[in-house]
C-alpha cells in the first residue's frame, strides 16, 4: 500500500484535543487581527518588522507590514485544513495496512492540526511583540522568543513520529 492513491479513505470525527487546538489557534488568530484593529490608529509610522535571534528588532517598518502576519495566518489555516482533511495523502511508512490505517490517519492529523495551531500562536506572539514594541508597552520578549517557539514546533512534531513507530 505505498501509493496514496491505494490507501483507503476513511472518515475520522474530529477528537476534542482537535477541537481545544482549534479553539485556541482562532482564538489567537481573530485576536491578534482585532487587536490591530483596535491600536491601528495609535501605531507609530515605524513599526517593528524584523527581530534577529536574541529577539532584538533589527529592522523597522511600515505599520502595513503588520497586516502581512494575520495574512499568512490566514492561509496556513487554510492550507494546513486541507491537509488535515485528507490524511491519507500524508507520507507514511510501509507498514500502513487497512488495519492500522486509522490510527495513522488519526495521529498525522493531530500533528498537522498541532501545527497549524501553534503556527497562530506564535504568529499572533509576534503581532502582540510588534505592537507592544511600537507602543512602548514594556519589556520585549528577547531571547527566549525564538528558542520557545522552536521548541513548541518540533515536540508536536518528535511525539508524532514516537507515535507512529509504535503503531504495528
Amino acid at each position: 500500500m505505498a501509493n496514496a492513491s491505494n490507501r483507503p479513505k476513511l472518515k475520522i470525527q474530529k477528537t476534542k484535543s482537535e477541537f481545544i487546538w482549534d479553539i485556541i489557534g482562532l482564538s489567537c488568530h481573530i485576536g491578534s487581527i482585532i487587536l490591530l484593529i483596535v491600536v491601528w490608529n495609535s501605531l507609530p509610522v515605524q513599526v517593528p518588522a524584523h527581530y534577529n535571534a536574541l529577539g532584538e528588532v533589527d529592522r523597522w517598518g511600515v505599520k502595513w507590514e503588520l497586516l502581512i502576519l494575520p495574512i499568512i495566518g490566514a492561509l496556513i489555516i487554510i492550507l494546513m485544513q486541507v491537509f488535515e482533511r485528507y490524511p491519507e495523502t500524508h507520507n507514511y511508512p510501509e507498514r500502513l495496512n487497512s488495519i492500522n490505517a486509522q490510527q495513522f490517519y488519526l495521529n498525522s492529523r493531530k500533528m498537522v492540526n498541532q501545527l497549524k495551531n501553534i503556527s497562530q500562536i506564535i504568529l499572533a506572539s509576534i503581532i502582540f511583540e510588534s505592537i507592544s514594541i511600537a507602543l512602548a508597552w514594556g519589556k520585549p520578549l528577547g531571547g527566549w522568543f525564538l528558542p520557545a517557539a522552536l521548541f513548541s514546533v518540533f515536540i508536536p512534531i518528535i511525539i508524532g513520529i514516537v507515535k507512529q513507530r509504535k503503531i504495528q
